[in-house]
């Protein structure tokens, strides 16, 4: 048995609590990824992404989504546990859960008002779906540094 994660929300009610805090004044930011085996990279990403607004959300790929992205081997952790870890950090405020490759409907739906990636990612390698919903939805798109020397995938290869 996995211990509930307290951050963890469906994602209507995800956008349901955005909306909320939207209407009171808040700037809602969000980021997404894996988050298989959370190292110093991420929580300097989670960290920074903050900056840009009141509420962090954190869009975490499902197991599914994951094997379809990295491979069979993947994920090392399911995703309440990962959700578990994600929800332990200060900087977070709030996780969903998606099933696909790619975020756009969920952008469309939760309209952030600040867009964060890592700096191994720019304008010209956002995924195309992506960036048209991130434009159409008028959110603001930062990039915080990347912090050299931490992949999970390098991880794994090194265990």
């Amino acid at each position: 048995m996995h211990p509930i994660p307290p951050k963890l929300f469906s994602f209507a009610d995800a956008c349901s609590v955005a909306q909320k805090l939207r209407n009171g004044g808040r700037r809602i930011v969000l980021t997404n990824g894996c988050f298989d085996i959370v190292h110093a990279g991420h929580v300097f990403a989670l960290e920074s992404a903050k900056k840009f607004g009141d509420s962090l959300w954190v869009a975490m790929n499902s197991d599914s989504s994951v094997r379809a992205l990295k491979g069979n081997t993947r994920p090392i952790f399911g995703e309440r546990a990962r959700a578990y870890v994600l929800s332990a950090l200060e900087a977070v405020d709030g996780i969903f859960i998606f099933d696909g490759k790619r975020l756009t409907d969920e952008i469309l739906r939760f309209r952030p008002d600040v867009y964060v990636k890592s700096g191994d990612y720019s304008i010209d390698t956002l995924d195309t779906t992506e960036l048209r919903a991130l434009r159409t939805a008028a959110v603001q798109i930062q990039f915080v540094p990347f912090v050299s020397g931490f992949s999970t995938t390098a991880i794994v290869e090194k265990l």
